[in-house]
C-alpha cells in the first residue's frame, strides 16, 4: 500500500510504504516520565541520515533486522516509544503509551548516487528519505523516534533516524545507537541506560548563581517547526581543509600575539571548532544585517558530561548539553580582526562549569524561557560522536549527515568517514545565503 509517491523531482523520486509501528517486545513501564530542566531548552527535532553501499544482494534482511532489534532495545528505552505531553506548569515530559515507533519502508528505482555528496544535497531530497509528521505544528506533535528504510536500486541502503531533542542529546542518542547495533547484532548490551533524571532536578529554593544571557528576556510558547519548510530557506554546507584551518590558526595566533594587553590573550592555542565558529558568527551577522550597535549573540552548544566533579552515572540517558554565551556589539565584531571572536568564543566555552550548569537548571525553573532567538546564531559540535561505527551487521556507513537544519543552528561535523576536514551546514534565507557565502569562502574574509 503506497502510504506517499515522491515525485522525480531532480532526477530523484521514492516510493514509500504505509509506516507501522514498532512496538517493545516485551511489557514496559507506563505512566508519566518526568524530564529534566536541562530537556526543556531545545525543543525541536534532529534528523540524521546513515548511507550503507551494497549491491542487490547485501543488507537483503536489513529491514526486518531494524524493526526485530528496535522492538528489542525498546524495552530498555522504553520512552522513545511514548509521546510528549506538558504538566500544568507548561514542563515537557513523555507520557510512556507504549505506543512505539513509526517505521517506514520505502523504495526508489534510482541509484544511491543520483545524490551525490549528503552535504551537498539538496535538502528537498533529503526529507524524502525521513519520515516525518507534515501536519505537526510544534515539537508536542513530534513522536520522540522514527525510522526510515529507503532500499536503492543499486542494494545500497539509507537509514534515516528522527529524534526528539527533548528526550536527548545528540550524544546520548549515539549512545543509543551504539546500543542498537549491538542488539541487531546479537550481543548483549555494554552499558544499559540510565533513565533516572532526578539527578539534575531543581533545588528548592532554585538558586540562580549566573547571568544566562542564551535564554530570552521573555518567556516564548514552543516554537513552530518552521524549519520544515525548506522553500523558504536554503541550506548549505562549507567544508574546511586542514589547510586552510592551518593557516586562519596561524593568522589569529600572529594577531593576539601582537596585541600587548595581556587581558586579550588566548587562554590556550584555539581549536578549528573556535576557528570554525567565530568565522561563522562574524559572516552570518554581516549577512543578516544586524544594526551595528544592536548585540549580536553565539550560543553554544556545550558537553556538560565532562564537567561534573563526580562523574555522571555510566550510561545516563538525556540532555546533558549546556549553552555557552558569546556576545558582542555587532558593529564590533564585525570590524575587528577574527582574533577578537575567537577570544570571546575561548571565554564563553571556558564559562561552562558544573556551577554554571546547576544555575542554568535553576534559571529554567524559574523562568521557563527558551534560548534566544533575536540575533542569535546557534552553533554545536558533532566531529567527535560514533556514528560512522554504526554497524547494524552489514557494515558500517560510507556517509553521515543531516537532513534537515534547524533555523537558527549551525552543525559541525566531519566530512566523511576518515576525513580531517570540517563541515559547516546552516540554512538562511536565499538572499542572506548568497551574501554569507561570499564572505565564507576564504577570498571574501
Amino acid at each position: 500500500m503506497d502510504y506517499s509517491n515522491g515525485n522525480a523531482e531532480g532526477g530523484f523520486s521514492v516510493k514509500k510504504l504505509e509506516p507501522v509501528q514498532v512496538l517493545p517486545s516485551g511489557k514496559t513501564p507506563g505512566g508519566l516520565y518526568l524530564l529534566s530542566n536541562l530537556d526543556q531548552t531545545f525543543p525541536y527535532p534532529i534528523e540524521i541520515l546513515f548511507s550503507y553501499k551494497g549491491n542487490e544482494t547485501d543488507n537483503e534482511n536489513a529491514t526486518e533486522i531494524l524493526k526485530t532489534s528496535l522492538a528489542k532495545i525498546l524495552q530498555d528505552f522504553y520512552p522513545f516509544a511514548g509521546c510528549l505531553d506538558t504538566d500544568w506548569g507548561g514542563k515537557m515530559m513523555v507520557n510512556c503509551t507504549g505506543d512505539g515507533v513509526p517505521f517506514a519502508e520505502a523504495f526508489s528505482e534510482d541509484e544511491m548516487g543520483v545524490l551525490g555528496d549528503l552535504f551537498r544535497a539538496d535538502p528537498l531530497k533529503l526529507r524524502k528519505l525521513i519520515h516525518f509528521n507534515e501536519t505537526a505544528q510544534n515539537i508536542l506533535e513530534v513522536p520522540p523516534l522514527t525510522v526510515q528504510v529507503t532500499r536503492f536500486k543499486c542494494g545500497s541502503i539509507i537509514l534515516g533516524l528522527a529524534f526528539n531533542h527533548v528526550l536527548v542529546d545528540v550524544k546520548a542518542f549515539a549512545y543509543f545507537l551504539s546500543c542498537w547495533c549491538q542488539v541487531a547484532r546479537g550481543l548483549p548490551l555494554s552499558v544499559p541506560p540510565y533513565l533516572d533524571r532526578t539527578i539534575f532536578s531543581a533545588r528548592q529554593p532554585p538558586n540562580i548563581q549566573i547571568s544566562h544571557h542564551e535564554y530570552t528576556k521573555t518567556r516564548y510558547p514552543l516554537p513552530t517547526l518552521v524549519h520544515q519548510n525548506q522553500q523558504l530557506r536554503i541550506n548549505r554546507t562549507f567544508c574546511f581543509t586542514l589547510k586552510l584551518l592551518s593557516q586562519l590558526k596561524n593568522s589569529v595566533i600572529g594577531n593576539n600575539n601582537n596585541n600587548n594587553n595581556n587581558n586579550n590573550q588566548f587562554s590556550s592555542a584555539p581549536t578549528s571548532f573556535e576557528l570554525i565558529a567565530a568565522l561563522v558568527w562574524i559572516c552570518w551577522t554581516k549577512a543578516t544585517k544586524i544594526n551595528p550597535e544592536s548585540k549580536t549573540k553565539l550560543l553554544i552548544a556545550v558537553d556538560g558530561r565532562p564537567k561534573f566533579f563526580e562523574p555522571l552515572p555510566e550510561g545516563y540517558f538525556g540532555n546533558v548539553i549546556a549553552w555557552s554565551c558569546a556576545q558582542s556589539k555587532a558593529r564590533d565584531l564585525t570590524r575587528k580582526t577574527l582574533d577578537f571572536a575567537v577570544r570571546m568564543v575561548q571565554n564563553a566555552i571556558k564559562e561552562v562549569t558544573e556551577d554554571y550548569i546547576r544555575s542554568a537548571i535553576h534559571h529554567h525553573e524559574v523562568t521557563r524561557k527558551g534560548l534566544d532567538l533575536e540575533n542569535s546564531l546557534w552553533i554545536t559540535k558533532g566531529t567527535r560522536l560514533p556514528f560512522y561505527e554504526a554497524n547494524f551487521g552489514w557494515g558500517e556507513p560510507v556517509q553521515v549527515g543531516p537532513a534537515s537544519l534547524v533555523g537558527n543552528l549551525a552543525v559541525t561535523l566531519l566530512e566523511g568517514k576518515v576525513g580531517e576536514n570540517l563541515a559547516v551546514s546552516l540554512s538562511l534565507p536565499a538572499s542572506q545565503m548568497e551574501v554569507f557565502q561570499g564572505l565564507i569562502q576564504p577570498e571574501g574574509f
